[in-house]
């Protein structure tokens, strides 16, 4: 029971998988994989490290005006 991921049981996961989800599927399903992984670790790794606290200037600091870029919805009145 300590070997739980034998080659055969691998070969029979991957079987099962091929038939489930096709060929073409599967190289998709497994980029979403790892593209997942990848977010969970980046999101651990940026848990685990402490803030350092906001300076003063930085609390009191106008917020940040749009970019030029940004397209102005003729609607919204300006006061």
């Amino acid at each position: 029971m300590g070997d739980l991921l034998q080659p055969t049981h691998l070969l029979i996961i991957a079987i099962v998988l091929l038939v489930l989800f096709g060929g073409k599927k599967l190289p998709e399903l497994g980029k979403g994989l790892g593209e997942g992984l990848k977010g969970f670790r980046e999101g651990l790794k940026g848990t685990t490290e402490p803030t350092p606290p906001a300076s003063s200037t930085q609390q009191n600091a106008a917020p940040p005006t749009p970019p030029a870029s940004t397209p102005v919805d003729p609607q919204i009145k300006r006061m």
